[in-house]
């Protein structure tokens, strides 16, 4: 990549990162490159696997295609991650950004799924309209990232806020399921059992534990070794199942379209809002990536950078549905680590690239995982979809939440947890309909839109009005 010149204008509003050792064009030592590519690593793999997982788990695939999935997370990952860091003519950015699987997907993926499953299809068929609808969908983000400045005044940190924070909640369902056993311990009468609960509440302390310890290092493992430690306990109580690694492949060969593409539009609604949630998340990625690199977050050379991340989203979610796995976001838990290390260089990519591809070459990494107990798993998921909860209320922290916003926010969470709660309330409502607000994200997020858009801003400032005279009556009466 051409080296790019930074003004002395863009450079003033720079607050550069503390501790800095290698910067964005630096390239470290071998052994320093590949000791800060393994923490990164560390920081994402359960980000990436566990989707794939989830998924899996969900649509009841063999283990085979499990591993074979999740595989193809992994290697998928390193090759959008190159792409980032190396910046291919426009698309990239340039910058130490990491990308993995999105958690953000998860609940329409699983709902279009299952919803294929229940029709009478197989889960091939399933897979088939999750990748195509992935696929599809990924030009929607490709398209945004040409025209970020409009994107931005449609979804507000308002609408994104609450967006984030129901598919934070509408999740947690998910995790609570895995807690009790899955979906296959509801069927044999084992949901919900001493066993299942106990380890996921191991593992849950266990990384409580880890992340108030001072230690950098435990808190940025400490669901790999929260992981880690459930296994082997479950292992011991006979939960662990290894016989989904016999027939596996040696190496796992990446297929184009090996389940083919299939489309329904009434599935698609709620991917088409995601994508516009991923693009807006992902120019915050990007903008945090660059500040702790002490890179410009103003100017041309920043707005080339956005739009080149954005737009290496969209072509990493459209080369993850080309070769069998969900789409692909910038992870922001990768900012913490350049911030721990203090090396910003994007070269340090090119090695995370390497050691995800390989990791997704050998079927047997996904083969181990998949024998990976429900309730293990759920015990981690549990806090880590609360994080995105958390992550929403943060969003919503910027924003002055006065008559008008606590309209949108209380409406849309509402509606979205209602229908995920009740979901046969839509069962006597056209099929359009139905399809549109069957998910609590499209139905909340499409809300949480609409209400922005519609509702007068004079509400925000006649509420602000109305508590300054609240405030000049209570001092007068003082």
């Amino acid at each position: 990549m051409t080296n790019i010149k930074i003004t002395s204008e863009e450079r003033v509003d720079v607050k550069p990162a503390s501790g800095l050792i290698y910067g964005l064009n630096d390239r470290p030592p071998f052994v320093e490159a590949a000791l800060a590519a393994a923490q990164h690593v560390l920081a994402i793999f359960v980000g990436i696997i566990t989707p794939p997982l989830l998924i899996s788990n969900a649509l009841q695939l063999s283990p085979v295609d499990t591993a074979y999935i999740v595989s193809m997370s992994l290697f998928i990952s390193g090759v959008a991650t190159f792409i980032q860091a190396k910046k291919i003519g426009p698309i990239g950015s340039g910058l130490l950004s990491i990308q993995g699987t999105s958690f953000s997907f998860l609940g329409p993926i699983i709902a279009a799924g299952t919803a294929v499953i229940e029709a009478g299809g197989t889960p091939e068929s399933a897979l088939s309209l999750i990748f195509g609808l992935c696929f599809f969908g990924s030009f929607i983000e490709i398209f945004l990232s040409r025209f970020l400045h409009l994107v931005r005044k449609i979804i507000t940190p308002l609408v994104t806020g609450t967006i984030v924070s129901i598919i934070g909640l509408t999740l947690i369902k998910t995790a609570i399921i895995s807690i009790g056993g899955g979906v296959v311990a509801q069927r044999n009468n084992t949901f919900g059992s001493p066993q299942s609960l106990g380890v996921a509440a191991l593992v849950l302390i266990t990384i409580i534990v880890l992340n108030i310890s001072k230690n950098p290092i435990l808190r940025m493992s400490s669901v790999v070794i929260g992981l880690i430690i459930g296994y082997v306990v479950a292992s011991f109580l006979g939960m662990v199942n290894f016989s989904g690694l016999q027939g596996l492949p040696v190496i796992a060969a990446p297929i184009p379209f090996r389940y083919g593409l299939s489309f329904n539009f009434a599935a698609f609604i709620p991917f088409i809002l995601l994508y516009l949630i991923t693009t807006i998340e992902s120019i915050g990625d990007l903008t945090a990536t660059s500040a702790v690199s002490g890179e410009p977050i103003k100017g041309s050379v920043y707005i080339r950078r956005i739009k080149g991340g954005v737009l290496g989203d969209g072509i990493n979610s459209l080369i993850a549905a080309v070769f069998n796995t969900f789409p692909n976001t910038t992870f922001s838990q990768n900012n913490g680590v350049i911030q721990i290390t203090g090396v910003g260089s994007r070269y340090i990519g090119y090695f995370i690239a390497v050691i995800l591809a390989l990791l997704g070459l050998f079927p047997i990494v996904g083969g181990i995982f998949r024998s990976l107990p429900q309730s293990v798993l759920g015990g981690a998921t549990l806090i880590m979809f609360g994080s995105i909860v958390v992550a929403g209320i943060n969003i919503l922290s910027s924003v002055q939440l006065d008559r008008r916003a606590l309209i949108v926010v209380g409406t849309s969470l509402a509606i979205g947890l209602g229908v995920t709660y009740v979901p046969e309330i839509l069962d006597a409502t056209p099929t359009l309909v139905k399809s549109l607000f069957s998910s609590g994200i499209s139905a909340g997020g499409l809300t949480a839109i609409v209400l922005n858009w519609i509702l007068p801003q004079e509400l925000s400032e006649s509420s602000l009005e109305e508590d300054e005279m609240s405030s000049e009556d209570l001092a007068s009466e003082a």
